[in-house]
Order: structure tokens, then sequence, then C-alpha cells
């Protein structure tokens, strides 16, 4: 099993003025304690399970390239993409741009959205959910052809492209791993079985429920269900001092028995670093056979 760290929160002790130091600090002793994945969230305000939404949030390609000239080995991906925050090709050219320079190790993380609060006071756009879902359909797909040696025009409900040229194309190939985050059974976990190399669901009495769901949407469109990587977020309640160690050790050792690969989650008092080196001391370590 592999961790990952999700950085979600900004507002620490120093303020604005000591963010970009804070956030280089953290990147590197997430490498440097071996997680796996380094990832923000897409989105243009703090989230209310979070902190109040009036917190410090940065945009998150920015931040990841700024992440990337930090590191030089961990992956780097948003969790996740709001689709219709960025037209596609957009997005593909930022996801393109981020690969590259990085070395090749961009993800794309990318699912339907749900903060309307924040996309009504920025005003971005954000249709009803079902046309969000034919929208993140059309995304993934432009995505691929971006990815791919085909230039052509792309036709779609919502979207239209007359050349998807992309250059210079991703070092990672055939394109950047995709995950799709969220759980709906009907059209989210068909699209992870169609098009994802991940999926990302929760740690909740529902999870062996869902893992069944996408093995039955695997074998509906004839996808291997062992390529996709079955992701977890959950905190990484570690206790102030590392004591709650044993007690996550033994949660990522439950979900790995039923097929989960990675656990991605947060830390509190991140910007301490202490959180970080604890799990790369123990947790890390302990996990790594499960």
């Amino acid at each position: 099993m592999k961790l990952g760290l999700h950085v979600c929160d900004f507002t620490y002790p120093s303020g604005p003025p000591a963010l970009a130091d804070d956030l280089g600090r953290i990147a590197e002793a997430a490498e440097q304690a071996d997680f796996a994945k380094l990832s923000v969230m897409d989105h243009v305000w703090q989230i209310r399970p979070v902190g109040p939404i009036e917190n410090d949030m940065l945009e998150a390609y920015t931040t990841l390239g700024y992440l990337a000239a930090k590191t030089s080995r961990i992956e780097l991906l948003t969790w996740v993409t709001a689709v219709s925050y960025r037209d596609p090709g957009l997005l593909a050219k930022c996801v393109s741009t981020l690969d590259v320079l990085s070395g090749g190790r961009a993800w794309l993380g990318i699912g339907a959205a749900w903060n309307d609060e924040e996309a009504a006071g920025l005003g971005l756009f954000f249709p009803p959910t079902a046309e969000r879902f034919e929208r993140l359909e059309e995304t993934l797909q432009i995505f691929l052809q971006m990815c791919s040696d085909d230039d052509s025009a792309y036709d779609g409900k919502h979207y239209h492209l007359t050349r998807t040229m992309n250059v210079p194309q991703t070092l990672a190939r055939p394109h950047p791993p995709i995950l799709i985050g969220g759980g709906g059974e009907k059209k989210t976990l068909r699209l992870v079985a169609q098009y994802a190399q991940a999926c990302n669901l929760f740690a909740g009495p529902e999870l062996e429920h869902k893992l069944d769901v996408l093995r039955q949407h695997c074998d509906d469109v004839g996808r291997d269900y062992a390529e996709i990587e079955k992701t977890v977020m959950m905190p990484l309640d570690i206790g102030d001092n590392g004591e709650k160690i044993d007690d996550v050790i033994a949660e990522c050792r439950r979900l790995a028995g039923i097929g989960v690969q990675h656990v991605h989650g947060r830390l509190d008092n991140v910007a301490a670093i202490t959180p970080i080196e604890l799990v790369g001391e123990r947790l890390v370590p302990a996990v790594a056979d499960f």
C-alpha cells in the first residue's frame, strides 16, 4: 500500500507572506517521507469541512506548478479538478504542461464538481448536475485525444474543438494517469471503469459495496478490474505526537484486505513538518507490505 498527502489548508501561522516557503517545505518533506502522491484541492474558496470559507485558498494548477519545482519524484495532482471550471482543451494543456515541467509526474484528477456556492461567488460556470456529468465524459474523451497522435476535430454535445493539437505532448505515455473522484454508482464508477487508472472512494461502511459496483462496471465495459488503482481518501489522524499511528496502521491493514492500494489524506498542523516526518518514519514503512 502507498500513502498520499492531501494539502487542503493554506492558513498557516506565518500568513501569506511566508506561504510559498511553508508550502515548499511541506512538499520537500512529503517527498523525503516517501509519500507517493501530493495533491491540492481545486477550489477557489476554502471548503467548510476544512475551515471557514474566508480562509486562504490557492488556485490549483498554479500551485502544482510551484510544487513541481520543489520536488523531483512525488506524483502531483488535483484532488480533484472541477470539470466545469476550465474548458477541456485548456485543462488538457494545464495537465500536459505540469507533466512536462515535472518530468512526467502529473495525474489528471477530475470530478463532476459540487461547490455551487464558490462558483456563484466568483462567476464560474456551473451547469446542472446531469450536464456536468455529460461534460465530464466529454472532457475525458478530449483529454485522451489530445494526448494521442490524433489532432483532428472533436464535435461533442457540449464541446466543439476544431483541432485538438497539443504540443509538447506529455512525457507520461500514453497519457498521464486519470483519477476520477466520487462514488456515484450509475455514472461516476462507470466512467472510472471506462476511462480511469484510479478511483477515489471513502473509508466508510459502503466501501466494499462501491468496489463491487466498480467491478461490475468493469465487467460490463470489458475492463480488467485489476488495472484500476483502488484509492481511499481519509484523514491521517496520527495524534499530536504520533500516538494514534497504530490506529491508522490498523485501518490501512483493513482497507488493504478489501483491495485498497492507496490511502490519501490530510495531516493536521502540516506546516509544522513534524507530522510529515512521523508518517515517513513509522506509517509509510509499516503499510508498504500491505
